[in-house]
């Protein structure tokens, strides 16, 4: 004997077929939740910003790190070692031909080019956390145009290339300061790659996630969780 099935007017409140009091067509469960759900996201994350947007705020970190450029190479002509050359009546010659001055002045550099690398990163995904492919490639480049204008300064306003008439104010047999070069053209690239690096490592760590996918039962007997209703659609 096999129990009374409930009349069609008489249906319980938690029909999933049941039409909407507009008297719309029905909705399965499943479309139902799917379109509460999209208008919770929609209402409740922040937009993703325009392309025109990214490419705006890419150019100005360009901007922005190639001036701090300047700022580096001043750094790098206060900081560098001087290398000493002297002079006599027929040449200049390097007062210390064992001196180590010309490396530490590249090392210099590529330690305050590190430096300006991670503290660039740092500020840019602080002002712009969602980060996307324009604005890196701005630190990228910026980073790198940073360096060529800190080492234009730093050249620039150092000792005159001119050694010859630099030795002849200075007098025979007195030291004098040579110009100020950066050997290792590859220090160039370390403000840009430590940036990225960084960048790459911030991003990873405290980024925006994507939310989890929910997954619901896609066939028409499953019951929402909690409903009371029996889920292998056998009549109670």
């Amino acid at each position: 004997m096999t129990a009374p099935l409930t009349p069609p007017h008489q249906q319980p409140p938690n029909d999933p077929w049941q039409k909407s009091g507009a008297g719309g067509a029905p909705q399965p469960p499943s479309e139902l939740h799917s379109a509460g759900h999209g208008a919770g996201t929609a209402e409740g994350e922040e937009q993703e910003p325009s392309l025109s947007t990214e490419v705006a705020r890419a150019a100005v970190v360009v901007l922005a790190l190639t001036v701090l450029g300047v700022v580096l190479g001043l750094l790098w002509l206060w900081l560098a070692p001087r290398v000493p050359l002297i002079s006599t009546d027929k040449a200049v010659f390097l007062k210390d031909t064992e001196g180590e001055e010309a490396v530490g002045a590249d090392g210099t550099f590529v330690l305050l080019a590190l430096a300006f690398g991670v503290v660039s990163a740092a500020l840019v995904f602080w002002f712009n956390r969602r980060g996307g492919i324009p604005l890196v490639i701005g630190l990228a480049l910026g980073g790198l145009l940073g360096s060529l204008l800190a080492w234009g300064v730093g050249v620039w306003i150092g000792p005159t290339d001119d050694v010859v008439e630099r030795a002849r104010e200075v007098g025979q047999g007195v030291a004098f300061d040579a110009p100020l070069k950066l050997g290792a053209k590859g220090a160039l690239l370390a403000w840009p790659m430590a940036a990225l690096l960084v960048h790459l490592g911030l991003t990873a760590l405290f980024g925006p996630r994507d939310p989890e996918p929910e997954w619901w039962g896609s066939g028409y007997g499953d019951a929402a969780p909690g409903s009371g209703a029996p889920q292998d659609g056998t009549p109670s």
